[in-house]
């Protein structure tokens, strides 16, 4: 009996302690690969959902892992790769892992981290490298012009190097900078200039528009806020990736101008005796002579992969860029290495970032452009003489230039070298860990810089007129310049996820700490001749100049979010800047958001045809401190240059004086409000944004006059008013057709904006007030402006006069509308007439894709601007034609359609509406496909870009920004043909 119950008793012991063998863990196995080539990857995170047992992928991009009995999914993550949940079964598990490309979408960087697009409460637009513009891209900004509603990238003209002028929401200052904060992989540059930056080199950018996704950034963001991430490593095997282009440029437009033919009768007609011996018998198009074919190389290779733990890209760029101005050219080496680095169980990650690039540049004599439209076309390029190196130049006596005449376009290239030398790196290194003990809490700290150094010379002969000196030693140039600048970064942040599904809920918050210190330096060097002899009174009174800005913040944020329905976003920073005195050097910044996903809602959860519907609203306060100028609250005095100086006796000396200084600058503040919505329809087949938002700024800052004596100037920058800015933005984005062999893309944007200037008053105690204060300087006369800032108007309103015309359209020189009636024109008839800015702009995109074949083009439009033909109100007069001081003039053709003897500045008939359709690209390519064994790929391709303008403007270019046309370096029509082969 005893003997069976111990029996029954083993057993049950036997079954008891068996029990947890059944529930024992067990092994899973499996590989990962890419899915577009089938690569393994290496390195790839591999952890059980809901859990911290996690392993890594090995170099043939096999794991295995002991997981609890009761995982029931694997959570996949690789650097570059879209996350990825496979389900646990009994077999070995063949993972296939999608690129970051197809999933940029779904995620969006914001400052300080990144949010699910479905989270937003902001107004922020992403451009993935899929959606970039073609051809021959050379300056980064462009990539996305024409691609968001309520983003304004202007090309600052077609000459090398030249850069864009960019504006989120037309920018929220009138003297200020109205440029957006741009920041690259987490450094901000201390400038909007995107030199340097190689735009292969690009996988993103993420435009930040309303203060919710702004106010983070505090004092720098109240122009918007530009987030480039640039191309990182990726795991698996070395794919490298080759990109050869080679452009072909010319003049799309020359300035309408009055032909040899029609200047010869034009002289002859109303010439004098001796003003048609003057001129010469050639028939000269200058403007021929000066532009030609620009050839332009860019060559791209990159490498991408993964070293043990080590996921890394290696590019380098080549680029020969000709500018179609003759002697113009930019020669750019560019390099970059990316690293990312994982260690302790991917619980630390180190993002390192490194850019540099070298360009020499020889910018050519863009003076000769206006030279080009107004020179004699009857006179030769060579005169047959020695003299100014054999180059025909109007003289007094045969031997001097005439001081006051134009100069031949052709020598003022080919007699002017101005070679520059850049070298820039930027980069920063990125420590990101996560606590072990606290997955949902990670520590991120940020070194970064931003450093560059400009060097040039300016070489003119002696026996250029360009330069010409009385004193044979003193003729001709051989400047230079040197300046350089250093950006540092230092930001240390904490942030905490979690999810808590008790309460349907998930909070992400941010706490960080910032420092940011520009230096600037400068050498200041005299003027030197050709023969190397310093000129008379050039000698500056300090060798070099520096100067120094420092930024420290501090800032957070936090987003909550309810049962997938409801998001809180708050935020707030605050900042202070050396640019301020001591009482006025912190500023707070503040934000709140939320958001509503309605069709998250049961009445609309079973509608299939609304596939995402949300509500946004927003507002904060953001802050501006470009544009003030360095201490000048600090009350010092400095030595006088060469050109003030003070005779005692037989002797010149340099006296000191207190330049005006003021204690109370303040910021700039923003305060924005905004509401969006956004939907997608047909499974988001079409998908769509919505915005209206309402800014307002005060303390608006401008340089003012100021009462004689009241201080050491009769100039200061001021805080003296408000302003307004309010619009409506509208993107569409539709896949129209989606079959196996055939699909069409659509993309549509449009933005509507309104400024108004509000109050332009120094203090509210102040009996004066600034009616007109005077902007927009112009060419010809002295000190004449053309734009003025009113109360009620929009900044830089054209302030002219009202033209009257004949019955037949023809304007009437020197007849003006008498506003105030007192039979007397003179300035207080002058009025505001029309916005050099578009209040309407639109953009257009599509694209083709026939199995290998794709055809894409992006057009843009701006109604509404104004531009000022500045070229024709200075030169198109007989006045300038028949020079009194002894030479001839060409004019542009539209002096025939007034006939004014005189410049009439001032009249409105110069006011020209300046709206344009431009189409900027238009693409083919075709896709090879692999050539050897699925290890080499294929894709070629050709572009136009400026292919063409649609415009009533009379000038050179509809699109300058600022609405002054005085000779724009063309934008040239460029034919791209590439190739990009990867392996």
């Amino acid at each position: 009996m005893n003997v069976k119950r111990l029996l029954v008793a083993m057993n049950f012991l036997l079954v008891f302690f068996a029990l947890p063998a059944f529930s024992q863990d067990k092994v899973v196995t499996g590989k990962v690969t890419d899915s577009k080539d089938g690569s393994a990857l290496s390195n790839v995170t591999v952890t059980v959902k809901g859990t911290t047992v996690i392993t890594q992928t090995n170099a043939q991009g096999i794991f295995k892992l002991k997981v609890p009995a009761s995982a029931k999914a694997l959570v996949i993550t690789s650097v570059g790769y879209g996350n990825q949940e496979v389900a646990i079964g009994t077999d070995f598990l063949t993972v296939k892992l999608n690129q970051s490309s197809t999933a940029l979408a779904d995620v969006v960087v914001i400052g300080y981290g990144t949010v699910k697009r479905k989270d937003l409460t902001g107004s922020v637009a992403s451009v993935g490298s899929k959606d970039f513009q073609g051809g021959s891209i050379t300056s980064a900004e462009q990539q996305i012009a024409g691609k968001v509603a309520g983003v304004s990238i202007t090309s600052n003209g077609g000459q090398p190097g030249a850069g864009s002028t960019i504006r989120i929401r037309g920018g929220a200052s009138l003297n200020a900078s109205n440029d957006p904060l741009v920041v690259i992989d987490g450094v901000p540059l201390s400038s909007v200039n995107l030199q340097g930056i190689n735009p292969n080199d690009i996988e993103s950018y993420n435009i930040l528009k309303d203060a919710a996704a702004t106010a983070i950034y505090g004092s720098r963001a109240s122009n918007g806020v530009i987030l480039v991430t640039t191309k990182h490593g990726k795991s698996g095997k070395p794919v490298f990736n080759f990109t050869t282009q080679l452009s072909a440029a010319n003049i799309s437009k020359e300035y309408p101008v009055l032909s040899p033919g029609a200047f010869r009768n034009l002289i002859t007609t109303i010439g004098s005796g001796s003003q048609v011996a003057m001129m010469g018998t050639a028939s000269t198009d200058w403007q021929k002579q000066i532009y030609h074919t620009a050839i332009t190389s860019d060559n791209n290779l990159s490498m991408t992969g993964s070293y043990k733990n080590i996921p890394y890209r290696l590019s380098g760029e080549f680029l020969d860029q000709g500018g179609i101005l003759i002697t113009d050219n930019l020669k750019r080496e560019a390099l970059s290495i990316s690293l990312t680095p994982h260690f302790f169980t991917n619980h630390l990650k180190v993002d390192i970032n490194i850019h540099g690039a070298n360009t020499d540049q020889r910018n050519a004599n863009t003076s000769a452009i206006g030279n080009a439209v107004s020179f004699d076309p009857t006179q030769p390029v060579y005169s047959g003489k020695s003299q100014f190196g054999g180059y025909y130049e109007w003289t007094t006596n045969d031997t001097t230039p005439n001081s006051l005449s134009n100069r031949n376009p052709v020598a003022l290239l080919n007699q002017y070298n101005a070679e520059n030398h850049a070298l820039r790196s930027f980069g920063n290194v990125q420590f990101d860990y996560k606590f072990h003990f606290l997955p949902d809490l990670h520590a991120n700290l940020n070194l970064g810089y931003d450093v560059a150094q400009y060097t040039g010379t300016t070489k003119v002969p002696s026996e250029a007129a360009q330069s010409y000196n009385a004193i044979p030693t003193l003729r001709g140039q051989n400047n230079q310049y040197s300046n350089n600048y250093t950006n540092k970064v230092l930001e240390f942040y904490l942030g905490y996820n979690k999810d808590i599904k008790s309460i349907k809920s998930s909070i992400s918050a941010v706490a960080g700490y910032g420092y940011y210190d520009n230096y600037y330096s400068n050498k200041n060097y005299p003027s030197i001749s050709a023969a190397n002899d310093t000129i008379p009174g050039t000698v500056p009174v300090y060798p070099s100049s520096y100067s120094e800005v420092t930024l420290e913040s501090y800032y957070g944020r936090l987003i909550y979010t309810y049962n997938n329905k409801y998001t809180l976003m708050g935020s707030i920073r605050t900042d202070g800047s050396s640019r301020f005195g001591p009482s006025y050097r912190w500023g707070v910044f503040p934000s709140g958001s939320l958001s509503w996903k309605i069709k998250q809602e049961n009445f609309l959860k079973n509608v299939s045809a609304i596939s995402d519907l949300k509500l946004r609203a927003s507002y904060g306060i953001t802050g501006q401190q470009d544009g003030i100028p360095f201490y000048s609250y600090v009350n010092y005095y400095s030595q006088s240059g060469n050109t003030s100086t003070v005779n005692f006796g037989n002797n010149y000396y340099n006296f000191w004086s207190a330049p005006p200084y003021v204690t109370d600058l303040k910021w700039e503040e923003t305060a924005t409000s905004d509401i969006g919505l956004d939907f997608g329809f047909l499974n988001n087949r079409i998908t769509g944004t919505i915005d209206y938002y309402y800014k307002k700024t005060k303390n608006l800052l401008a340089t003012v006059f100021v009462p004689t004596l009241t201080n050491f100037g009769n100039q200061l920058t001021r805080n003296v008013g408000n302003m307004t800015d309010e619009g409506v933005e509208l993107s569409l984005n539709a896949l129209a057709i989606k079959t196996k062999k055939f699909s069409w893309d659509i993309g549509f944007n449009v933005a509507y904006n309104k400024f108004t200037i509000t109050n332009l008053t120094v203090s509210q105690d102040s009996l004066a007030k600034l009616v007109n204060y005077a902007v927009g300087g112009i060419s010809g006369g002295t000190g004449n402006t053309i734009q003025a800032q009113s109360v009620g108007y929009s900044p830089y309103s054209f302030y002219v006069l009202q033209q009257i015309y004949t019955t037949n359209g023809k304007p009437i020189e020197g007849a003006y509308v008498d506003q105030n009636r007192d039979g007397i024109i003179n300035q207080s008839d002058l009025v505001h007439y029309k916005s050099p800015f578009a209040p309407l702009t639109f953009g257009f995109t599509t694209s083709f894709t026939y199995e290998k074949w794709s055809l894409s083009t992006v057009l843009r439009a701006n109604v509404g601007n104004y531009m000022y033909n500045n070229v024709a109100s200075n030169q198109a007069v007989l006045r300038n034609v028949l020079n009194p001081v002894g030479f001839l003039q060409n004019s542009p053709s539209s002096i025939l359609n007034t006939n004014f003897y005189n410049n009439q500045f001032f009249s409105s008939y110069y006011v020209e509406n300046a709206s344009f359709l431009k189409m900027d690209n238009l693409g083919i390519s075709y896709n090879v496909g692999p050539l050897s064994k699925n290890t080499y790929n294929l894709r070629l391709s050709l572009n136009c870009q400026n292919v063409f303008v649609v415009t009533k403007y009379t000038g050179s270019d509809p699109e300058i920004y600022g609405g002054i046309d005085n000779v724009l370096y063309p934008r040239p029509r460029t034919f791209t043909l590439g190739a990009n082969l990867s392996f």
